[in-house]
This record gives C-alpha cells, sequence and structure tokens, in this order.
C-alpha cells in the first residue's frame, strides 16, 4: 500500500510537492493508479491518481475511511533534547511508531541543547506515522521554558519522572486507565532540585521508571510505551 501524508487533502486534491515527487519519481506512480492518503487527523482516504508529472500530482478522492482510536486518553511526553540530535529524532520515530498524542521539548537548568529543527524532526514524525499506519499525527511543541511549561493547564495526570531522593511510585501504578497523562523527562543532568519542586507545587506527581538509570530518549520511550499500553483499546475481531 502506498501511504501519503495529505493536510489539506479536504480542500485540495493535491499531494504536498515532497510527495508528488516521491510518488512520480521514485514509485512511479502513474494515472490511473490507487493510492492511500492520510490528513494526520484521523482519517485515510483511497484516492485515484487523476495526473502525475515531475513535480505535480492531483487525485480524485474515492472514499474516506476514519480510523478508529487505537488508544484512550491524550498522551502527552515533555522531554529535555538531548546534545545529540539523533537520539531525540529517534525518540520521536519510536514514540510515534508506538503511540502518543504530544511531544514537546523543554528547555531546563541543565539541558545540552536549547533549539531544536523543528521542521526536520516534523518530517521525521510524518514517515513514522505513515511506517506504523496512524491517521492521527502527534502534535508537536516547540522548545518551551520548564518554567513557563509547568504554568500551563492541563487535564489529567500529571507526572515528574527524576532522580532525586524520596519516595516514587512506579510509573505503571499510578496511571488511570482511559484519561490523560503527562510525563516530564530531564536532561542527562535531571531536573534541578528547584525544577522538581516547582513541579511538585503544580501539582505533578513524582514517579520512577525502574531501578535502572535511562538516558533520556530511553526513559521518554519507557515512559510513552507505559501509558500506551496501559490505554489500548483491545481489538475486537
Amino acid at each position: 500500500m502506498h501511504l501519503f501524508y495529505t493536510p489539506d487533502i479536504e480542500t485540495r486534491n493535491e499531494l504536498p510537492q515532497e510527495e508528488a515527487v516521491h510518488a512520480a519519481r521514485v514509485l512511479r506512480l502513474q494515472r490511473g493508479d490507487e493510492v492511500t492518503l492520510t490528513d494526520g487527523r484521523g482519517n485515510f482516504y483511497l484516492a485515484r491518481i487523476a495526473d502525475a508529472t515531475a513535480k505535480r500530482c492531483t487525485v480524485e478522492v474515492l472514499e474516506r475511511r476514519p480510523q478508529a482510536p487505537l488508544w484512550t486518553g491524550h498522551l502527552h511526553i515533555a522531554l529535555a533534547p538531548t546534545k545529540n540530535m539523533e537520539r531525540v529524532e529517534w525518540l520521536v520515530e519510536k514514540a510515534t511508531e508506538i503511540g502518543v498524542d504530544e511531544i514537546t521539548f523543554l528547555e531546563c537548568r541543565f539541558s545540552e541543547r536549547r533549539a531544536v529543527k523543528q521542521e526536520r524532526v516534523a518530517k521525521i514524525l510524518i514517515a513514522a506515522a505513515k511506517q506504523s499506519l496512524k491517521a492521527r499525527l502527534p502534535r508537536l511543541g516547540g522548545m518551551v521554558p520548564f518554567d513557563t511549561f509547568i504554568q500551563r493547564a492541563f487535564t489529567g495526570q500529571r507526572f515528574i519522572a527524576h532522580c532525586h531522593e524520596g519516595e516514587k511510585p512506579l510509573l505503571q501504578t499510578c496511571l488511570r486507565q482511559g484519561g490523560d497523562a503527562l510525563v516530564l523527562i530531564g536532561p542527562e543532568g535531571d531536573f534541578s532540585e528547584e525544577e522538581v519542586a516547582a513541579a511538585l507545587a503544580r501539582g505533578f506527581t513524582p514517579v520512577s521508571l525502574g531501578r535502572s538509570r535511562l538516558r533520556t530518549e530511553t526513559a521518554a520511550l519507557v515512559a510513552c510505551h507505559l501509558m500506551n499500553m496501559y490505554n489500548q483499546i483491545e481489538l475486537t475481531i
């Protein structure tokens, strides 16, 4: 199945240029070939290519096929990106494949990276969503200062995973099935004590992701996997 990301398909029957080039030059699709599209907002579309040139590809939509939700609640990971962007990109790819609704980057006291190329990360997110056959793209938030982020209003459960001393139940023992959940993951140097205290004052619950010391991207992926599996919707045949 050839799947293309077409966010404007409801108003414009044309593939974005990058997708059009891939369809025409790489896959060599021609007029009359059937393809599958997604708008990234929960819908697949069965379509037929109307015309294909080197840089343009128009389609005729035959049928819209909404994708049923794959999990319950709104699952949100907020993490401080690592100095090595390849590790962040790996995390975005794998979290999208597993299933997450929103990814935000945090600027913390001990952050090693203060900026992220959103366009490149977004492309990786789109590719991962297509590869894993998801019709919903996770929302990608830009770099936000930690203190600003925790002041926002959130629905559902809020957690902060850190390595400081204190009572920290395992994340999986705190999750409520079907509800929204947000987990904060710190940089390689962890959150500062002041950041942890500020988060707790805003209603965040401290949690542990296990006894192993995890890299930032690994911790974020573990949290994503736990939230997703806990909120999976059972398949019915």
